[in-house]
């Protein structure tokens, strides 16, 4: 090899090095997440208790909040979704469903299934969306609005939602989303405690498949049992319940998901809405809104709150998840290149030299240097280039942190919210933390580099999503 390749051995030799030196130190900053995650958890919870709820439900000083919920082609959940969102705890609520040009039964079933007829109502038309063709409401249920309107995309639909919405505080749910009976109470706290700052707050998302749904809440939570669905489970705990608190803690929350997110309303419409031209609205609007604070010198303070949770049904199939994930991808890539100007400015403080810098380094070049690793390893290993003690000293990193980072992530968060009840589900979530760093999290690496891939050569657009509905029981 060295007569054929002068130099080959010590040029793989120093690439993987250099790929081990990254993965270890990127693995040793979610570590320090994971014990940084703790002290933020310790702190909700203290802030978390059924009379400051009671006192939340009763009180004058809780801000009324509308809720957007764009749908498209959510034909099978779309019902049970919005009789979640009424049983809602909450004192003051409107509900703002808009059905975005939907292909399937989607605005028929809610005709339907809530007795809705056309309403006559003005638009005000303060940010841009795609015409309307239609609002529908009933006497029966006066906080209940459903928008028909041309399809536009995810943005498009919340823009027109966000215009007709009312209240100080608006939040984005998804279609095929269920919230708990207490979320939006747990999630408005922040803009009660520190009004002045607070211009956003996001909570946890974790996966419903598998659990048993009645009345538009989640009656039991139960593990996935399909392996697609369960490793999508542990991941979401990871990532919601590791990352987003070490932000927190560190003041640098730049997403909130599409799926359950409280923004100030006059915030939004100052910015203009929801920017088009993107899959990754919802990340792009919390850059923007960083932006928008650093250079105009407005207060900002963006939170991530544990304990609401939001239940969203996740794709059981590689095809439909790879679709997903590419998608995201292509949603960062999108925001990073927008706001490129950000990344490592201190005009940004710590989002523009610590937030953005680590994603593209370890959602955009990080996911690169894996594939890179996982070809270059194994294969020289074998071709003699590399030692075995290298190729065991790769694989510990590899998969040892990522074993240990899922199993801290799960016991830390059934430490704090308490979900599972069944031995039987923390032992198989507890299995799907260890399986998933063996092939499914380097899967998604894959899907990562086809997202930067697809945004290289512009791709747009969502993507077919199909949804098989809750799993619900019927009212006794």
């Amino acid at each position: 090899m060295e007569l054929l390749y002068p130099g080959f051995e010590a040029f793989v030799w120093t690439v993987g090095l250099l790929i081990l030196t990254l993965q270890t130190f990127q693995n040793g900053i979610y570590i320090v997440q994971l014990f940084g995650a703790v002290p933020e958890f310790l702190r909700a919870r203290r802030r978390s208790s059924r009379l400051r709820e009671w006192w939340l439900l009763t009180s004058d000083v809780t801000p009324p909040v509308t809720l957007l919920v764009p749908g498209y082609n959510e034909q099978e959940t779309i019902v049970e979704s919005v009789r979640s969102l009424l049983t809602l705890q909450y004192p003051e609520l409107e509900i703002i469903v808009v059905n975005d040009g939907s292909k399937d039964g989607t605005l028929q079933r809610l005709i339907e299934a809530f007795e809705l007829s056309p309403l006559p109502k003005a638009l005000p038309r303060r940010v841009g969306y795609k015409p309307v063709r239609g609002i529908y409401g009933t006497p029966r249920l006066p906080g209940l609005i459903v928008i028909d309107k041309e399809n536009g995309g995810k943005a498009d639909a919340l823009n027109a939602a966000l215009d007709v919405a009312k209240h100080p505080l608006v939040c984005s749910v998804d279609a095929d989303s269920l919230l708990d009976s207490e979320a939006l109470l747990r999630a408005v706290r922040p803009f009660i405690d520190e009004p002045e700052e607070t211009v956003a707050v996001g909570g946890t998302i974790r996966v419903v498949n598998g659990s048993r749904v009645r009345a538009g809440q989640v009656e039991e939570v139960r593990a996935p049992r399909g392996w697609v669905e369960l490793f999508q489970s542990v991941e979401y705990v990871r990532a919601f319940l590791m990352a987003r608190m070490a932000w927190t803690r560190s003041r640098t929350v730049t997403i909130i998901s599409g799926a359950f997110g409280v923004f100030n309303r006059h915030r939004l419409l100052q910015m203009g809405g929801y920017a088009h031209g993107t899959v990754g609205e919802d990340m792009e609007l919390v850059v923007r809104m960083y932006r928008h604070a650093s250079e105009t010198g407005a207060p900002m303070r963006v939170w991530h709150v544990p304990d609401p949770v939001c239940w969203t049904e996740a794709p059981d199939s590689l095809k439909i998840l790879a679709r997903q994930r590419t998608r995201w991808q292509r949603g960062l890539c999108e925001t990073l290149w927008r706001h490129r100007t950000m990344i490592g400015s201190p005009r940004y403080g710590s989002v523009g030299m610590s937030s953005m810098p680590q994603f593209l380094f370890f959602d955009v070049v990080s996911p690169v240097l894996e594939m890179v690793g996982l070809l270059l390893v194994p294969l020289c290993t074998l071709a003699g280039i590399l030692s075995i003690e290298f190729f065991f000293a790769y694989c510990a990193v590899v998969f040892g942190f990522g074993i240990s980072l899922s199993l801290g992530s799960f016991v830390l968060s059934e430490f704090v919210l308490r979900r599972h009840g069944r031995a039987v589900d923390l032992w198989w979530m507890g299995l799907g933390a260890i399986v998933e760093n063996l092939g499914y999290r380097q899967l998604n690496s894959f899907w990562r580099v086809m997202g930067i891939w697809q945004f290289l050569k512009g791709k747009q657009g969502w993507g077919d999503m199909q949804r098989k509905g809750f799993q619900v029981r019927p009212n006794a």
